[in-house]
C-alpha cells in the first residue's frame, strides 16, 4: 500500500473517531431534555456547538474517505474503518474518562491485528 493512501486512510478514520468524541461531548445538555417536547429536543440539539463541530468533522472525514476510495479497492480500504473503533476507545478513555475493561482491550487488539493482515495483503 502506498504511503499516501495509508496516510489518507488514517486521517479519514481519525477524523471520524474525533467526530464521535465531539458528538458525545455535545450530548451533555441533552440529558436535561427528558420529558420535553420533540421540538424542544431538536432546538437543544441545534443549539449545541459540539454537535455542529462533530458533524463538520464527519464531513471532512467523508471527503477524505471519498479520495481514498478513488485511489484503492474498497476491499482493502474498508477494513481500516475498524481502526476507528480503536481510536474511539482510546479517545473515550483519555478525553471522556470512560472505563476500558480488559475484554475491550482484547477486542481492540484483535481489530488491530486484522487491520495489519489486510494492510499486508494489499
Amino acid at each position: 500500500m502506498k504511503p499516501a493512501i495509508f496516510t489518507a486512510i488514517l486521517a479519514a478514520v481519525s477524523l471520524s473517531a474525533l467526530a464521535q468524541v465531539a458528538l458525545k461531548l455535545g450530548t451533555g445538555p441533552l440529558k436535561s431534555t427528558a420529558g420535553k417536547s420533540t421540538a424542544d429536543v431538536i432546538l437543544a440539539v441545534a443549539a449545541e456547538p459540539f454537535i455542529w463541530i462533530g458533524l463538520a468533522i464527519y464531513g471532512a472525514s467523508v471527503l477524505g474517505w471519498i479520495w481514498v476510495l478513488s485511489k484503492t479497492d474498497v476491499s482493502v480500504a474498508y477494513p481500516f474503518v475498524g481502526l476507528g473503533f480503536v481510536l474511539t476507545a482510546v479517545m473515550g478513555a483519555v478525553f471522556l474518562h470512560e472505563n476500558v475493561s480488559p475484554l475491550r482491550i482484547a477486542g481492540t487488539l484483535l481489530v488491530i491485528f486484522g487491520c495489519v493482515l489486510i494492510a499486508r495483503s494489499a
